[in-house]
């Protein structure tokens, strides 16, 4: 009896290290970013390295909002990662609704060639997007970076999955008092969809906040950049801020992290609400 405690303890032991040591080698990088954007530029490469600096040096900061479109790109990114978030989640939401309470023709192939559009990554479908936005006229414009991924499979799945659990009893009783299936949607079915969403939310923000490759291709100006595709212009052939660098990668990543909290609790709120009414 004794024996098998002392192992089980041994055990629970080396897995809270293996999980202390992971959580160590991701938190490095980023607590190494944080401190490299007080440094100066040559002590950013000293060695011995560093963590942390010898004292706070602001100018990186300065120069970031004062010499570049930094706060520019950071806007484009909050306008553009909302954007795509809200009208990806809407849309998900209703056709993940759609695959899941109603019956049409062809419903299972049509999910069938939804979930077939994952296995194609975004390499494949840059030069045909590429091409309409140039037949719409929507090159260096934020509607190129927003209405191409409005629709997405992996939401469209995910919402399906979860609104097959809602019973359709609820639906019923809504349509029974007179509501339209509009109004069902709005005040039942969204409602309800809250944890989900939230999911979403934490999954297209922070798609749309780092994404590169497609800004990369549709954009030209630089006034227009998000922070993914202009923090990179500050690294050159003539000018190397990587101070600068640093504290403009820190400071993008604040808006994930307060999604993240903000979907967090609001997914807890939701699961802890419906377990009450049950």
């Amino acid at each position: 009896m004794i024996g098998n405690k002392l192992q089980i303890r041994v055990v629970q032991v080396l897995v809270n290290a293996v999980l202390l040591l992971a959580v160590f080698l991701l938190l490095m990088p980023y607590l190494y970013m944080i401190s490299a954007s007080f440094k100066e530029g040559n002590e950013i490469f000293s060695i011995p390295i560093k963590l942390l600096p010898d004292g706070l040096y602001l100018d990186n900061y300065a120069l970031l909002f004062g010499e570049t479109n930094f706060p520019r790109w950071f806007l484009n990114s909050v306008f553009v990662s909302v954007s795509r978030m809200a009208i990806a989640i809407l849309v998900s939401v209703m056709a993940g609704y759609a695959f899941a309470k109603f019956d049409f023709r062809f419903k299972n192939l049509l999910f069938v060639l939804v979930l077939a559009t994952l296995t194609l990554p975004i390499y494949v479908l840059i030069v045909p997007l590429y091409d309409m936005m140039v037949t719409l006229g929507w090159t260096d414009r934020y509607v190129a970076l927003i209405l191409p991924f409005a629709a997405q499979a992996i939401g469209v799945f995910l919402a399906r999955q979860y609104l097959i659990s809602i019973p359709d009893e609820i639906l019923d009783a809504a349509r029974v008092d007179g509501a339209s299936e509009w109004v069902v949607f709005w005040r039942v079915v969204l409602p309800i969809s809250t944890p989900v969403m939230a999911v979403l939310g934490i999954l297209f923000f922070t798609t749309a906040w780092n994404d590169f490759i497609w800004p990369l291709v549709v954009m030209t100006e630089d006034n227009k950049f998000p922070v993914a595709l202009g923090l990179p212009t500050l690294l050159g052939p003539y000018s190397q801020e990587y101070g600068a660098v640093m504290a403009g990668s820190f400071l993008s990543t604040l808006p994930i992290i307060i999604v993240f909290l903000i979907a967090q609790r609001r997914f807890i709120e939701a699961l802890t609400a419906g377990a009450v009414k049950g």
